[in-house]
């Protein structure tokens, strides 16, 4: 994600933006429907908002030694919100320019519904969206790695053992659904958790200032995804 704070214009920050607001646009959309603003205007805002990150340059303000993207964009975000009270408007589409599609704004408030009517408080469901929007983008790769060596049918069957939460998930019965060994399925799943280890470092290293930040990281992001 930092890759979109490279040179003005360059092509490279263009891509990297392009991905940040295909992946991380709900959390922010989350964030200012429970300020109780409208859904029209959330879309508005949140359209706007990476907008304003495009054209002012404000990623250009992201250094390493700063800290945590993650709360970079938040303070960014509400600084944003300030300035259009102060101009009492929201940007309206931003002027015919979309980097959010309309379709995904829509399904943005789609998934807004399912949100805790009470409880949570607008950073809490902005840290518990960003949390599972990392977590979802990191498993999401281990699963393009499996497909790309061929072991689809090993992933789909194990990856419950991931998060505990397949019923399925004995190594016995998964040792009889795959026709191997219970040893064998013990070394797959080990595999398994050390590749995802791995793809969560390495996305959470994107976002911080230093490598030993990433296991503080780590544990916030699991601790917001236990946010009630």
């Amino acid at each position: 994600m930092l890759a979109a704070a490279g040179p003005a214009g360059s092509r490279r920050s263009a891509d990297a933006l392009a991905s940040l607001c295909g992946t991380y646009w709900y959390p922010l959309y989350a964030y200012v429907r429970r300020q109780c603003i409208s859904a029209d205007d959330a879309q508005d805002l949140t359209q706007g908002f990476f907008l304003s990150l495009l054209e002012k340059d404000y990623l250009h303000s992201v250094e390493r030694e700063r800290g945590r993207f993650r709360s970079f964009l938040l303070a960014s975000l509400k600084h944003f919100l300030a300035d259009q009270r102060d101009r009492a408007h929201a940007v309206k589409r931003g002027g015919g320019h979309s980097i959010v599609s309309l379709d995904e704004l829509r399904e943005g408030e789609e998934r807004y519904a399912r949100e805790p009517a009470r409880g949570l408080t607008a950073e809490q469901i902005y840290e518990r969206r960003w949390a599972l929007t990392v977590l979802a983008s990191v498993l999401a790769a281990l699963q393009r790695d499996y497909q790309n060596a061929g072991k689809t049918a090993l992933f789909e069957r194990l990856g419950g053992f991931l998060t505990g939460d397949d019923p399925r998930d004995s190594y016995a019965a998964a040792a009889d659904a795959l026709a191997m060994s219970e040893g064998a399925v013990k070394v797959a799943v080990h595999r398994l958790r050390q590749r995802y280890g791995q793809l969560l470092a390495d996305e959470i290293a994107e976002t911080v200032a230093t490598p030993e930040a990433v296991e503080d990281e780590i544990r916030h992001l699991m601790e917001a995804v236990g946010t009630a």
